[in-house]
């Protein structure tokens, strides 16, 4: 599934095609993404000028002078940029049409991405309201760590993963913060120290930036915009490593299943 890397990747590649063109239009060639595609968006785009492209967790916001595009790759799905002619392939859904001869394509096999559009302020859309702190602004810190760990039995690793205490740290990411800051998985959230609470928003934002900066991680489907695997996968410390050597240690990395979602970890770093 992409993740937080992915999508910040993904936007970055977009970005300087999109910003100050106009939407010559919107093609939805299956509505059946995760929520059908509203048509009406068709006619309300139609000849608007994208004013910015930007991130809300693991959201594309298209900002345009009437409103919002908000675009979701679901698990397997990717945004590329393409000359407005090239042939559709299978499980492409969506092309937004640029006045410059190029095309925003979408495309998702599973189809549990999404495209929505509001009027309004997108922060306030239904799907966005309630989201919390993103990982890499200031707004996430080792106080704002430490506070929401307090009175939680649960793991952490499963709190870091939760979208209302901190956006877009998924599995994958999940694990290699855990590693770096030498945490064990399963620990309850509210065993950590301060000192521990701030090493882990260390790791947490490095490993995030550093996904960003190779183009997050590619393990099946995902490429970004320019059509490019993500390369973190060959700086992975634990994730889909088990019982290879710790790149640390030397001892095997250990794998378990922890909310549906596995887990990898080194039992001799990670305490």
């Amino acid at each position: 599934m992409p993740e937080l890397p992915e999508v910040e990747t993904t936007r970055r590649g977009i970005e300087p095609h999109v910003v100050g063109r106009r939407i010559h239009r919107l093609l939805v060639h299956d509505r059946r993404l995760r929520w059908p595609v509203d048509l009406a968006m068709v006619t309300a785009v139609a000849g608007r000028e994208i004013r910015r492209a930007g991130r809300r967790a693991k959201y594309l916001l298209l900002e345009t002078e009437v409103g919002t595009l908000i675009l979701h790759l679901g698990m397997s799905g990717n945004l590329r940029v393409l000359p407005a002619h090239t042939p559709r392939i299978a499980h492409d859904h969506v092309d937004i049409e640029l006045d410059s001869g190029q095309t925003l394509r979408f495309n998702d096999p599973r189809r549990f991405g999404s495209l929505m559009f509001t009027a309004g302020d997108p922060s306030l859309h239904p799907l966005l309201a309630s989201l919390a702190p993103e990982p890499l602004e200031d707004d996430f810190d080792a106080d704002y760590l430490w506070r929401i760990t307090r009175r939680r039995s649960v793991a952490i690793k499963q709190l870091i993963m939760n979208a209302r205490l901190v956006v877009g740290v998924g599995n994958i990411y999940a694990s290699e913060a855990l590693f770096r800051a030498r945490i064990r998985p399963r620990r309850q959230a509210r065993s950590l120290t301060r000192v521990e609470c701030a090493k882990l928003v260390r790791a947490i934002k490095a490993t995030l930036a550093m996904a960003v900066k190779v183009g997050g991680t590619t393990l099946r489907d995902y490429v970004g915009a320019d059509g490019n695997p993500g390369y973190f996968r060959q700086k992975l410390y634990v994730y889909e490593r088990a019982g290879k050597p710790c790149r640390v240690c030397g001892n095997p990395v250990k794998q378990f299943t922890q909310g549906a979602r596995s887990t990898y970890w080194c039992s001799t770093c990670q305490r």
